[in-house]
């Protein structure tokens, strides 16, 4: 299964994401920077950068600063990593900033729900911009 992330919601794809990764699915995320996350621009943004700022920075939070490694992070918190099956599955996620070269001429899978048009309000924010923010490079 190959996804292509523009346009669509975090959460709404990794929750079909993460339920064919358990089944014994091997999917592709294509375009993890163009992957919206919902909520006012500013609040979203300053919400990733306070949490830099907890803890110490030996022992975490980390949070991934390029797109297609906080996208797949988001996904792990929906899988049971810590688990061996949790752990298979999360194997089976590969994401991509962009679209690979032999993903080029493929088809790419639909999610009926995950469209930002969906949204009754016009309030999201890019992944690419959030990781932009926090010192990620593009």
């Amino acid at each position: 299964m190959i996804v292509d992330g523009e346009n669509l919601l975090l959460g709404r794809i990794g929750a079909v994401v993460a339920k064919k990764a358990l089944e014994g699915e091997e999917i592709f995320v294509v375009n993890c920077e163009k992957v919206m996350i919902s909520g006012a621009k500013v609040k979203t943004i300053q919400d990733n950068l306070k949490r830099l700022g907890f803890g110490s920075p030996r022992w975490g939070p980390f949070i991934p600063r390029q797109a297609f490694r906080y996208v797949k992070r988001a996904f792990r918190g929906m899988l049971p990593y810590k688990v061996e099956r949790g752990k298979e599955a999360f194997a089976r996620i590969i994401c991509y900033n962009k679209v690979p070269k032999e993903f080029q001429d493929k088809e790419f899978d639909k999610i009926p729900n995950a469209s930002v048009n969906k949204l009754s309000v016009n309030k999201y924010v890019a992944v690419g911009e959030i990781c932009e923010r926090l010192g990620g490079k593009q």
